[in-house]
């Protein structure tokens, strides 16, 4: 079992430098092992730079030819690799993330997250190109969103829900972890091994995520800033899982390094290219209610309206209140009021008009890193 440690800002460069090593060494193990008994094989680069990207190495047998299915492997999947960037900054929220290429209109499948809460999402591929994409939609119960870019994809994954890799299979984690891939560089790539195949549902309680079905165990560090939404390959090049979010046991204090197999991610996937999950909300479609719900009434208000779009943080939570007694806290983002996607403070209040102060409904919230559901009952 993998412990992760968290460094601050300072610690970072000796974790990226363990990095580069670690990928240069696994790199060369897995060419060595297909070579035949008796050749050696000799990996150069140049600095971390180059570690990072497969692109920079060049990895021959000792009569100098090339012996690259490793290498192809890495060259192949970076195009379908993409950098995401959005909203953030605000509370200690990172503003940057990963994707991958699921279609030639140019969807892009990812991790939800506040960085999607923009009228503004910005793609990076492979080449350093930049594409502007809107939000299709998401899926609640597993964290999953899709984009779509304005223009084609020349290359993306096919979704395979049987691509299931089995324990001690050999994996791939491509990320932008920490954001260190900007413009054209390659995203970076881990090694690891799928450790175990297992319900997240075994850590309720402990681990706080709304997803509670199968995940993949992996014995790599992938659990980083940035790399949510990334892909994990396997060594036939199929995209095996989507790696998950940031999650910590509150007890043990201990990172889990997981992704999304991928009969999840394609389900998921389709549900969301049918119109079958979350939606945006639609004011020409609200209808108001003669009683409606209000701040005053459920004892708790939002960031003051000083912006375009708001971001919905809860401001105050009055003590006591209907608000307080159902577990909403300050500082809570708010994401959903039901099946509805809430993007700013006055979207907000457009939909809590449309519900009557006898009924009951429910909040989506981003608290920290967590996704926490709410049930207001008056």
């Amino acid at each position: 079992m993998n412990h992760q440690i968290r460094l601050g800002k300072h610690g970072c460069q000796l974790r990226l430098a363990l990095f580069t090593t670690f990928l240069v060494a696994s790199l060369a193990t897995v060419c060595l092992a297909d070579l035949p008994s008796g050749e050696s094989l000799s990996v150069e680069g140049t600095g971390a730079s180059k570690a990072s990207g497969v692109s920079e190495l060049a990895i021959s047998d000792e009569t100098g030819d090339s012996i690259n299915p490793l290498v192809r492997l890495m060259a192949q999947s970076q195009p379908k690799i993409v950098k995401i960037y959005g909203a953030g900054g605000m509370r200690g929220l990172e503003s940057y993330q990963t994707g991958f290429l699921v279609s030639n209109e140019g969807h892009v499948a990812t991790s939800w997250s506040t960085v999607l809460d923009s009228t503004k999402i910005r793609i990076v591929l492979a080449d350093g190109h930049k594409a502007n994409a809107e939000l299709v939609g998401m899926d609640p119960q597993t964290e999953i969103a899709v984009l779509k870019m304005e223009e084609p994809a020349a290359s993306f994954f096919t979704l395979d829900e049987n691509a299931l890799p089995s324990i001690g299979d050999r994996v791939f984690g491509f990320s932008n972890l920490f954001g260190i891939a900007t413009g054209d560089e390659p995203v970076s790539v881990q090694r690891g091994v799928v450790m175990a195949i297992a319900p997240l549902s075994a850590k309720r309680g402990r681990m706080k995520t709304l997803y509670q079905g199968r995940i993949l165990v992996l014995d790599v560090m992938t659990n980083n800033p940035g790399a949510t939404g990334g892909a994990i390959i396997d060594l036939d090049g199929r995209l095996v899982g989507m790696l998950g979010k940031e999650l910590r046991d509150d007890q043990t204090n201990i990172w889990l390094n997981y992704a999304l197999p991928m009969d999840v991610v394609s389900g998921s996937i389709r549900r969301i290219l049918e119109g079958k999950t979350a939606t945006d909300l639609r004011s020409d479609k609200l209808v108001p209610a003669k009683r409606p719900h209000r701040f005053s009434s459920l004892g708790f208000n939002l960031l003051p309206d000083v912006l375009a779009k708001t971001p919905p943080f809860v401001d105050q939570v009055a003590p006591t209140s209907i608000a307080a007694r159902s577990g909403l806290q300050v500082n809570d983002l708010i994401l959903l009021v039901n099946d509805s996607r809430i993007d700013s403070r006055r979207s907000f209040e457009e939909l809590l008009a449309t519900i009557d102060r006898a009924d009951n409904f429910s909040l989506l919230v981003q608290r920290g890193q967590d996704l926490v559901k709410i049930e207001i009952r008056p």
